[in-house]
């Protein structure tokens, strides 16, 4: 065990045409415009409609605000860490491959198996919402669901039908083709931020400052040793909600909200430019993403007091309705069914590259790894598919939410120690992007999510560990001993190849006096008979590799 704690993946390997054909196996899909779109739909939608009330109602009140900007900042460091190392290492494992040539194979595995839960459960938390919003939708909009449907639709737990079909109808888009759910995307982000901005606009005129106060609230007791977070249990006595604990008991929770920006980094593979583009693309998205959330949250607090919020009911529909504004509930019905369809798409589209890139690497089975004809993991989608509908129908997925969480900052733990391990250990590697104050910023972020970890249930911790448990199993029994890195180690070493002699070049073609002393030929590009004057590199030339061909392919 302990050679596969040190057998790091090389970042050579990992991008290099060694590695499952480097990282043009999958083919080029996403320009910025569309990982900033990816971004928007993995965020936008999972809690922008309930999130911010039910933390009000139950946690933070009015100062629920402070606790989307806190959730912001830790995710905002965390991000810039994503976007340096996924600069370095373009390809589909994200935080998996970042961990896996930082600290080595089994802490890759299990960062990995970390984010497959985070993904699998959120896809399935969020059909369960989706199934509760379109029942709500279509009875505000008087259409009637029969008797028989009924008991089967709209409902947390048990099977349920409308969670089912949307699975299986993303599932099977996804699985036959990555343009067609990439355009379905651009529709409904498109739609959803437009309803989203018409929420803000006609909310803010209901806006009364005297539902902001008290701002923060009261401290409270609450009961009930399942609601007992790791600090409380560290340092004993009882569970507190509202006043200063409640808005850092409430941040962990907005975290899920956030859940998108480091989604984008699993499709650097398929981005043209990947070392600039994903960078942008991650920064962009989750700046709009916290602008928009702060602004429903303030809209929604000032239109209606925390004290008159039903967390058991939609938050903003029943803000609205107290305002006299029923309508405004319809569209809200739309923008949430819409927004919740695009983070399922995004998770799906995630969660299929993790598993693809891990069974690439032989941690999982390499028929994962399989592109079909469509040229996508078809293999891989189809069963993150299955997993996703099997345990939205099979588990109470809505109560496991922190469960989500406590993957997600695992990840970003392990994906801010990794730039600090690699500035350490790789400092010769080109970073397009760098994270600014270096150890400083991605120390913050460690320190914060840390936080933010210890503000998660007792319960949830204990789920997590069986989780992980399970997985480390997993990896004993099948990863270790079918890894392609263990394969690539243990072969014997190529024999030396034989010493390259250099070319001269022809006096008939290069009319050019020959080099001074100290000086070598410097690269010439173009056809024969038709080549730029040859041009002399000298010891203190910067050498620059050849630039790349236009879709950011390298010259060969």
């Amino acid at each position: 065990m302990r050679n596969n704690v040190l057998r790091r993946l090389p970042v050579e390997r990992a991008i290099g045409q060694s590695y499952g054909g480097g990282r043009h196996r999958l083919g080029i899909t996403f320009k910025t415009r569309d990982l900033v779109v990816l971004g928007l739909g993995a965020m936008i939608g999972a809690g922008i409609f309930s999130i911010s009330g039910v933390q009000a109602a139950t946690m933070a009140g009015p100062a629920v605000i402070v606790s989307f900007v806190i959730a912001g900042v830790v995710c905002l460091l965390a991000a810039m860490s994503y976007a340096e190392l996924s600069s370095i290492v373009p390809v589909a494992g994200s935080a998996y491959s970042f961990t896996y040539i930082a600290f080595g194979e089994i802490w890759g595995w299990l960062v990995g198996w970390a984010v497959i839960l985070e993904l699998l459960l959120a896809a399935s938390v969020v059909a369960r919402a989706w199934s509760l919003f379109a029942t709500q939708t279509l009875t505000d909009f008087g259409v009637p669901i029969p008797a028989a449907l009924a008991q089967v639709v709209g409902h947390g737990e048990g099977f349920d039908v409308f969670a089912l079909l949307i699975l299986l109808l993303l599932v099977l888009m996804l699985a036959t083709g990555g343009r067609i759910g990439l355009r379905s995307l651009w529709f409904m982000v498109l739609a959803k931020v437009v309803v989203i901005g018409l929420v803000i606009g006609v909310g803010l005129w209901f806006f009364k400052p005297g539902n902001l106060t008290p701002f923060i609230p009261p401290a409270e007791i609450t009961a009930g040793a399942s609601e007992h977070t790791v600090l409380d249990t560290l340092f004993g006595g009882p569970t507190h909600i509202f006043g200063l604990w409640g808005i850092f008991a409430a941040a962990p929770t907005i975290v899920f909200a956030y859940i998108g920006f480091d989604l984008i980094t699993t499709t650097a593979e398929e981005t043209a430019d990947a070392p600039r583009q994903v960078p942008r693309g991650v920064l962009i998205s989750l700046l709009l993403t916290t602008v928009l959330y702060l602004g429903v949250a303030v809209t929604m607090v000032g239109m209606i007091s925390y004290r008159n919020l039903d967390p058991a009911k939609p938050p903003l529909a029943a803000a609205f309705h107290a305002v006299g504004v029923g309508a405004m509930s319809n569209v809200v019905d739309i923008g949430a069914v819409l927004g919740l369809t695009t983070v399922m798409l995004a998770l799906l589209i995630s969660v299929t590259r993790v598993i693809f890139s891990m069974g690439r690497d032989g941690l999982l089975p390499s028929g994962l790894a399989v592109l079909s004809r469509f040229q996508v993991p078809s293999r891989a989608t189809l069963v993150a598919g299955t997993a996703a509908i099997l345990m939205s129908q099979i588990l109470n997925v809505l109560t496991l939410e922190q469960l989500v969480v406590v993957g997600t900052l695992l990840a970003f733990l392990f994906v801010c120690a990794s730039v600090l391990a690699l500035r350490g250990s790789r400092p010769d590697l080109r970073r397009p992007f760098r994270v600014p104050a270096v150890p400083m910023t991605p120390v913050l972020a460690i320190l914060a999510t840390g936080w933010l970890m210890l503000n998660l249930k007792v319960r949830t911790w204990e789920y997590f560990g069986i989780w992980m448990a399970a997985g480390l199993l997993l990896y004993v029994v099948y990863g270790r001993r079918h890894s392609t890195l263990r394969a690539f180690l243990a072969s014997p070493a190529p024999p030396p190849s034989m010493p390259v002699q250099p070319v001269q070049p022809s006096p008939a073609v290069y009319a050019s006096p020959p080099p001074p002393p100290g000086q070598i030929p410097g690269p010439f590009y173009g056809r024969q008979g038709n080549l730029p004057p040859l041009r002399y590199l000298s010891a203190d030339d910067e050498f620059r590799p050849n630039p790349p061909e236009p879709g950011g392919r390298p010259r060969q």
